[in-house]
């Protein structure tokens, strides 16, 4: 039974192999050619380009589990004892927050139905700023065209991270370029008691959001024990920059094989209505981020990424990445996720009324 199990997972990684290759190619080409976020944004490019040209790619599926672990209790390592945090500021912030949702479901939805023409079920799914694992999950259980749902997700997603570096270098005070590592740096590992920490964090924090059914319970149950474990000064443990560039690749695989089998010539008119649609959401994020920062003045970094429409693992592996306030920025997409999932019934019922 055993052994059964572990050649069938040897069988899996091993088809897996050439797509993390190519992503590792990907970010190291990014890495050595000094673009931001190289480990990222190389890997999904590299994937993205193979898989819209025909090359059949594998999902990192069970990889992807492992690494969202992984992000969790590395955004967990960001909060610290001496963490008071503006409590003012960052409640009229998830304010804002809700707000600019609530826009651009509004403009979401709004858009598929009357330019788009997809059915309601599809606009409603399709236009969720986020939550992309579990909107996909209850799509399954509708009318909505799955297709569609995750390619405009998929999209939104791509554009998003790629719209990252030009927009924070615009607004300033944040470093984009990557930094350099000799190899004793990439090669460092935490100590066997700081081990054991991160791993209890990554264990019990998985069962603990599976069992409070937290959304996207992988990476919020890790994050919020490790968040706990780090506050209360048990442990200062931190993730080897090894183990973070590889969870980048694997997120960036992950984004870039999403397009695999999407043909530009049949799905070109989706692609563009999708691409539309995240450019729109975008601009809706980067607004409110502006006004957040001219209220409350937070960082207009921080507030974008805390604001921007999707891929709660992705944007807040930025912020981890880029040091801009990991836990403000967690701490949004959660709430965020949250209201979204708790308000879907809901929002599809009034759709369905609309159009009715």
């Amino acid at each position: 039974m055993l052994s059964g199990t572990l050649a069938n997972g040897w069988k899996a990684t091993r088809r897996l192999l050439p797509t993390l290759l190519l992503g590792l190619v990907g970010g190291a080409l990014a890495y050595g050619a000094g673009l931001p976020l190289p480990w990222l944004l190389g890997a999904m490019l590299v994937t993205t380009a193979a898989s819209l040209t025909g090359v059949r790619l594998r999902s990192p599926g069970g990889s992807r589990q492992v690494v969202l672990v992984i992000i969790g209790v590395m955004l967990g390592t960001a909060f610290s004892p001496g963490m008071s945090g503006d409590l003012l500021h960052w409640g009229a912030s998830l304010i804002i927050m809700l707000l600019a949702t609530a826009v651009m479901m509004a403009i979401s939805v709004s858009f598929s139905r009357r330019v788009a023409g997809y059915s309601a079920d599809t606009a409603l799914y399709a236009g969720v700023p986020g939550g992309v694992s579990a909107v996909t999950l209850m799509a399954m259980n509708s009318r909505a065209d799955l297709r569609i749902v995750g390619m405009t997700h998929a999209v939104r997603i791509l554009i998003l991270l790629l719209a990252i570096p030009p927009i924070l270098q615009s607004i300033g005070h944040v470093s984009l370029q990557p930094g350099t590592r000799d190899l004793a740096q990439w090669l460092w590992l935490p100590s066997l008691g700081e081990t054991g920490w991160l791993i209890a964090a990554g264990v019990g924090g998985s069962w603990l959001g599976r069992r409070l059914r937290l959304p996207n319970a992988l990476l919020f149950g890790p994050a919020l024990v490790s968040a706990a474990l780090h506050i209360t000064g048990m442990s200062q443990a931190a993730i080897p920059p090894t183990v973070m560039a590889l969870a980048q690749v694997v997120i960036g695989v992950s984004v870039g094989v999403r397009f695999a089998g999407t043909s530009l010539r049949e799905m070109g008119r989706n692609l563009l209505m999708a691409a539309l649609q995240a450019v729109m959401l975008l601009l809706v994020a980067v607004l409110a981020a502006w006004g957040a920062h001219e209220l409350t003045g937070y960082s207009p970094a921080a507030a974008l990424l805390a604001y921007m429409p999707g891929g709660a693992p992705e944007l807040s592996l930025v912020a981890l990445s880029l040091n801009i306030d990991p836990a403000f920025v967690t701490s949004h997409h959660l709430l965020r996720i949250s209201v979204l999932i708790l308000a879907m019934p809901v929002l599809l019922n009034y759709c369905k009324k609309q159009s009715a």
